[in-house]
């Protein structure tokens, strides 16, 4: 039996419509890179934040209502509402919302991609630390620990 549910493979299925998260970082990259609107339900901290930027600047999430005060509750009709304007195919705002993850989706891939921007800069700190560690003392526990310095 498994313990947590597979999000990553969850959000990368052609039936998934909309997402309703509470907007933590993983998921939201999830969420982005796999092409799926979301519902924007945060609890604390950087959800917060996270949320303003996705509905807000991104434009790629619906907020579903919830206030920054202690015993906000959003209602079932409320959650209804937001679910609606995501997933109805004809209504305006779930078609922006669903084109402009699709964009986006389309840049993160792009990025990375093997050449691409996010691909290429993580690439090279790979290179900067293995370049740095030859000949010290971490490579070799490194090598003695995992067999070769081709782990790096």
């Amino acid at each position: 039996m498994q313990s947590w549910a597979p999000q990553a493979d969850i959000l990368s299925h052609s039936s998934i419509g909309g997402f309703l998260t509470h907007c933590g970082w993983n998921s939201t990259l999830q969420s982005i890179y796999n092409g799926v609107p979301m519902i924007a339900w945060p609890l604390f901290a950087e959800q917060w934040t996270i949320v303003t930027v996705l509905t807000e600047e991104l434009g790629v999430a619906m907020p579903a209502g919830v206030k920054r005060e202690k015993g906000s509750v959003v209602g079932r009709e409320e959650i209804e509402r937001v679910v609606r304007l995501v997933m109805a195919p004809e209504g305006e705002e779930g078609k922006i919302l669903r084109n402009r993850v699709k964009e986006l989706q389309q840049n993160v891939k792009k990025a990375v991609d093997e050449g691409g921007s996010s691909y290429n800069e993580l690439s090279e700190v790979a290179k900067e630390w293995k370049s740095s560690f030859i000949g010290s003392d971490l490579l070799k526990n490194a090598k003695d620990n995992r067999g070769t310095s081709e782990t790096f």
